[in-house]
């Protein structure tokens, strides 16, 4: 219940801000949020607030005109994502799209972003095609986790870093999924090992159900599990795990899904000592940020405009406010670029544009992006990925469910 009412005043905050927001600037440029503001709440809102604090700085003001952000709910379901995008190309003020957690509504419908010129910035969804069409105009720009490199990592830290030799290889039924299960299992075969085994599971998955796959994983001799997972099916996970026999328990090492609903409070502090969890992350952390100016200041002003954030330790899905903020700040930069001039469309072309070629420093939260963006090729896959392998580590939750940072 405490969850519940805590969810309800977040949306209904986030409500107020976007209807004053309608009030008093009702010729503005639109910036939309294509997202799960319901399985996914906590990685939604932390997008929106990062993208309505860095707005703050200047002013709520972008081109020399008043931005509105418009947060659309998906629901995680793709026909509801298209919708929302249809909704995008007929918004005549519409600058771009935030997208959410989830990588399957931007698979299915990369082609569709790309044929129709959406400017679309990712600020969470993981999957590597997301990023690189084969062939045609590229419109997506990511700042966050690329699976590309993310499967490397983990088998990195389970079988380079934590010595493990027997990894399984637990992985929803998506396309997420099954693009991690060919990045990993080439980072074991260039390690001359293999998976022993292998599982794919559907969204909704009931403990019953998890309880049996663990076993199964158990028996095939794995020594580590390797999980790829939102929160909803990951807490169904080490929920089962938790109640396994002590001699059955298995380290789990996962993708940063499990960070963007409301894992932490169903997978409490008493049961977490039961496990053996890490997960993947980005290399920054406001519980990190000391007497550093630019964090501090940032947080400072978040806190502001959202009362419920007195502390980095109430920061849920923490990422998606950095990456969104940074993001954001990034978009700004190659707005002023732009220039004003023309109708949304022909703006939206040129932000595109600043955006591969954009010279200017931006400092941001995760690090100071110098040309975050390349003209996109099929020669140079990175070309609109922001961050790298270098940028990403692994965290823990503590006490409070706060995030930390594994050093």
């Amino acid at each position: 219940m405490l969850l519940f009412r805590r969810m309800v005043r977040l949306v209904l905050l986030g409500t107020l801000v976007g209807l004053f927001s309608i009030s008093a600037h009702a010729k503005s440029f639109h910036i939309y949020i294509d997202a799960d503001f319901s399985r996914a709440a906590a990685s939604a809102l932390a997008i929106e607030r990062g993208i309505r604090t860095a707005l703050a700085q200047e002013g709520n003001r972008m081109l020399g005109q008043p931005v509105q952000v418009i947060p659309l709910n998906h629901r995680g379901n793709s026909a509801r994502s298209l919708a929302n995008l249809k909704k995008v190309l007929a918004d005549p003020r519409a600058l771009a799209v935030f997208a959410g957690l989830h990588s399957p509504p931007l698979l299915a419908h990369r082609d569709f972003i790309n044929r129709n010129r959406i400017l679309v910035l990712d600020p969470w969804a993981a999957a590597g095609p997301i990023t690189r069409p084969a062939s045609g105009e590229n419109w997506i720009f990511r700042l966050s986790v690329d699976d590309s490199k993310a499967g490397e990592v983990m088998v990195s830290r389970a079988v380079d870093q934590r010595e493990f030799k027997r990894p399984a290889l637990l992985l929803e039924n998506t396309g997420w999924g099954k693009a991690n299960r060919g990045t990993m299992t080439t980072s074991l075969e260039k390690r001359g090992l293999e998976a022993a085994t292998v599982i794919l599971f559907d969204w909704g998955i009931r403990e019953a159900g998890a309880r049996i796959m663990l076993r199964d994983i158990v028996r095939a001799g794995a020594d580590v599990i390797l999980l790829v997972a939102n929160a909803s099916e990951g807490k169904v996970f080490c929920t089962a795990m938790q109640d396994l026999p002590l001699a059955e328990r298995l380290p789990i090492i996962s993708h940063w899904g499990i960070t963007g609903g409301d894992f932490p409070e169903v997978v409490g502090p008493f049961m977490r000592k039961k496990l053996d969890l890490e997960f993947l992350q980005t290399r920054f952390s406001f519980l990190d940020m000391g007497s550093r100016e630019f964090p501090n200041k940032v947080f400072r002003e978040a806190s502001a405009l959202f009362p419920d954030w007195q502390a980095p330790e109430d920061i849920d899905a923490p990422a998606g406010f950095v990456h969104a903020y940074d993001l954001t700040r990034i978009l700004m930069a190659a707005a002023q670029l732009a220039g004003p001039e023309g109708d949304a469309a022909s703006i939206r072309a040129r932000i595109r544009q600043a955006l591969a070629n954009l010279d200017p420093p931006v400092q941001g939260l995760v690090k100071t992006y110098e040309r975050p963006f390349r003209p996109y090729s099929e020669v140079d896959p990175d070309a609109h990925e922001a961050l790298g392998s270098e940028n990403l580590t692994f965290g823990k939750y503590g006490e409070r469910g706060e995030i930390i940072l594994v050093r």
